[in-house]
C-alpha cells in the first residue's frame, strides 16, 4: 500500500503488477469463456454499472438493465482487444445499453409516490420528504459527465480512483469532474 509522503517500497510496486497480472490474466479467462471468472469481474464491475445506469435511465428498468449489460458484455466479450480497457471497454457498453433503452422505449411516466410528493401534488402533504429522491433528480439533471461520477461516487460509494479504474477515465478527470458536479449540485440545492 502507498501512504502519502513516502516512496513504494519494491513490494508495494511487485503487489501491484501482481494485481495487474492477476487481473489481464481473469479478463483473458473470461474472454475465453471462463464462466467462473466472468462471474469475479461481475463482482467487481456491477457497481459501476449499476451507477452508469442510475445516471441515466428509470431508476425501476436499472436491475434489468444491468444483467442486460452483462449478458451483452459477456456475448461481446472476444471484441475486446485490449485486457487493460475492460472498465473503460464496459462503460462504453453500459452507456450504448442506456441509449438503446431510450432510443426503443416509449415514453413512460413514472407516476410513483415520491415522483407526486416532489411535484406537490395528490398525496404529497401525506408523504415524508424524501431528501435522497429530491437530490437524486437533481444528479440526473445535471451535465452527463458529472451526473455519472456523482452517481458513482454518492450512490455508489466507489472512490475517486476507483471510478477512474474502472471506468477508463483519468484520475484527473474524476477529480474535475466530481469537483465541478460537486460545486454544481451545491449551487442547485441552494
Amino acid at each position: 500500500m502507498l501512504s502519502a509522503g513516502r516512496l513504494p517500497k519494491d513490494a508495494d510496486v511487485a503487489e501491484g503488477e501482481d494485481a495487474a497480472f492477476q487481473f489481464r490474466a481473469e479478463v483473458r479467462a473470461a474472454r475465453d469463456g471462463d464462466r467462473a471468472a466472468f462471474g469475479r469481474l461481475y463482482e467487481r464491475y456491477a457497481r459501476m454499472v449499476h451507477g452508469i445506469l442510475m445516471a441515466r435511465v428509470p431508476l425501476g428498468e436499472i436491475d434489468d438493465l444491468v444483467q442486460d449489460v452483462f449478458m451483452r458484455a459477456l456475448n461481446q466479450l472476444h471484441t475486446l482487444r485490449d485486457v487493460d480497457c475492460f472498465g473503460g471497454w464496459l462503460a462504453t457498453v453500459t452507456r450504448n445499453r442506456a441509449s438503446d433503452y431510450h432510443r426503443r422505449s416509449v415514453e413512460v411516466v413514472e407516476l410513483t409516490e415520491i415522483n407526486q410528493a416532489l411535484e406537490g401534488g395528490g398525496l404529497a402533504g401525506d408523504l415524508p420528504r424524501d431528501e435522497g429522491a429530491e437530490i437524486l433528480a437533481i444528479i440526473r439533471n445535471l451535465p452527463e459527465a458529472y451526473r455519472e461520477t456523482l452517481v458513482l461516487r454518492l450512490v455508489e460509494g466507489m472512490t475517486g480512483p476507483e471510478i477512474a479504474e474502472r471506468t477508463g477515465l483519468t484520475p484527473g478527470s474524476v477529480r474535475v469532474n466530481l469537483h465541478r458536479g460537486m460545486q454544481m449540485l451545491r449551487e442547485r440545492l441552494g
